[in-house]
């Protein structure tokens, strides 16, 4: 590739046999982003449209849901169109705006995630409290802290990244992500301290806190009656489920980025896939079947 376009372009040099493969893989990832779409918008489509459904606990599951679709599809129509493009190359610049979609959105899943177990711990553990303390402004707040938290912290890690001096404009990847460090000159302090403090605030803080309200809402409910126990684990389970499956594959992700060197590129493929595969196909899965009142608006929507 010619000089002047090593400077404003990067090759995603990740794929796998694509010349071999690119319409079947395009067949393929195309079918799984429309049923990404389908399914998560539906389960949001539901919440809007029942007044039942018009509680915080569900508002929030929405919110999730629409943020999974903002996650895939800052990823899915790129990946479509290198499949059929002779060459995968991305500007810098579009690079940058991807890792900071990618990585403040996967982040915005933790902070919802959070306040669904406050929702459920006021629920469950003061239930007089309830009506007074999850209004609709705390829900408001809830959620504009939950999308622009990640995103101001990330867009400040971004700026750093896109003024860097480039030594390298290969990535082993199919989308931008962490492994754009790796094509810095040097090593930059300042991203390494950045990047820890953004994993403290973003993953480890709002998955400390979910875990003690879950366990403060299970020590409550031990001393209950089998009534309160059964209601909450009906609400609980899914909200768990999907924490350990965001938390399962962000564990994933960091560990891609620091072995990428170490892996074939087959494996570090297959790996990668599963960051933007299971996590928004299992949610409205996990939340559609177990959620008994949303399940009862899908039947009756799958019926209609």
């Amino acid at each position: 590739m010619e000089k002047e376009l090593n400077i404003s372009y990067l090759i995603l040099d990740g794929h796998v046999e694509l010349k071999k493969y690119r319409y079947i893989y395009f067949i393929m990832f195309f079918i799984v982003y429309i049923l990404i779409l389908c399914s998560n918008s539906t389960i949001v489509y539901l919440i809007s449209k029942h007044q039942d459904l018009h509680e915080p606990m569900y508002i929030f599951i929405a919110a999730l849901l629409l943020n999974s679709v903002l996650f895939s599809t800052s990823i899915y129509p790129k990946l479509l169109i290198d499949f059929l493009s002779e060459k995968q190359i991305i500007t810098f610049k579009a690079c940058i705006v991807q890792y900071f979609m990618f990585y403040s959105l996967g982040g915005s899943s933790f902070y919802l995630l959070a306040a669904m177990s406050y929702d459920r711990y006021v629920s469950i553990c003061k239930p007089l409290q309830y009506p007074t303390i999850m209004t609709k402004t705390t829900v408001s707040i809830f959620l504009s802290l939950a999308w622009l938290l990640p995103a101001c912290q990330f867009m400040g890690l971004a700026t750093i990244v896109s003024n860097l001096q480039l030594c390298s404009f290969t990535l082993q990847v199919i989308f931008c992500n962490n492994s754009i460090y790796k094509l810095q000159c040097v090593s930059s302090r300042v991203i390494s301290i950045y990047g820890v403090i953004n994993l403290l605030n973003i993953v480890v803080f709002p998955v400390c806190f979910i875990i003690f309200t879950y366990a403060r809402i299970f020590f409550i409910c031990s001393r209950s009656c089998a009534q309160v126990q059964k209601k909450a684990a009906k609400t609980c389970l899914p909200h768990l489920l999907a924490l350990i499956n965001v938390s399962f594959f962000s564990v994933y992700e960091v560990i891609i980025v620091r072995m990428e060197s170490d892996l074939t590129k087959t494996v570090s493929l297959i790996m990668t896939l599963q960051l933007i595969l299971y996590n928004p196909l299992l949610n409205p899965i996990i939340y559609g079947l177990k959620m008994k009142e949303i399940s009862k608006h899908l039947k009756r929507f799958m019926l209609l």
